[in-house]
């Protein structure tokens, strides 16, 4: 990828993390960040807990793409080391197994303690796995068949490893972070992963325009010589 298209792709990314995070923090934060501004008429004070909530976003937005980035290495190796795809792709199935058992159990089981937190953790669960599960599709629709595992357990476990660590926050309103925090790291994560090869096929023909630039200016000095 050439660097004006990486610079394409980390802007866009970080757009998408801050954006979705701000609007998002408005209802799902409300409560905690913005209803006693409203109310008061501080509206300085209510723009920048909005502004901390873009923030966020662009931050978590970082943190996803370096989370891709570390992904991609980790693919590569995965084949090198166990020869095949299709043994990656169980080995990559088991992980993924293994991550939503530690989710349930380690994660989500012991902070459980009201029936709304059950309901609320099942449904960020069921929203990680099932949007996890349309993205692998699209990907594999528009790439190759191959890539659903892959991309499965990108959105699934990579997604898991970036919202661990507000996952192992105790606080009183922890609950409300876990939920808004999961959100920008899936959509950031599915343009990534959608996105790419469009960036990926822009810098090629990009190199390709250069060359030939290059391949005139080489002609046009020849002809004067």
């Amino acid at each position: 990828m050439t660097i004006r298209n990486w610079f394409k792709f980390f802007l866009n990314a970080m757009l998408i993390g801050g954006l979705i995070t701000g609007i998002l923090g408005l209802f799902i934060r409300w409560d905690d960040a913005f209803a006693k501004y409203f109310e008061a008429g501080q509206w300085s004070e209510f723009f920048a807990a909005f502004a901390f909530m873009v923030a966020m976003g662009f931050t978590i937005s970082v943190i996803a793409q370096m989370g891709f980035f570390a992904y991609l290495t980790i693919h590569q190796m995965g084949v090198n080391i166990f020869r095949t795809l299709t043994l990656w792709n169980w080995v990559q199935l088991l992980i993924i197994a293994f991550v939503i058992f530690d989710l349930i159990m380690f994660r989500f089981r012991p902070n459980a303690e009201t029936t709304d937190q059950i309901w609320l953790y099942g449904i960020l669960l069921t929203v990680l796995i099932i949007t996890s599960a349309v993205v692998a599709i699209v990907k594999a629709n528009l790439t190759k068949k191959h890539a659903l595992i892959s991309a499965l357990f990108f959105m699934i476990v990579i997604s898991t490893l970036e919202w661990l660590p507000v996952l192992m926050v105790q606080a009183d309103n922890v609950d409300s972070w876990v939920t808004l925090l999961l959100f920008p790291i899936l959509a950031v994560n599915a343009y990534q992963l959608l996105a790419l090869p469009k960036y990926n096929a822009q810098s090629e023909v990009d190199r390709l325009k250069l060359e030939d630039r290059r391949k005139k200016r080489r002609e046009a000095v020849s002809a004067k010589n």
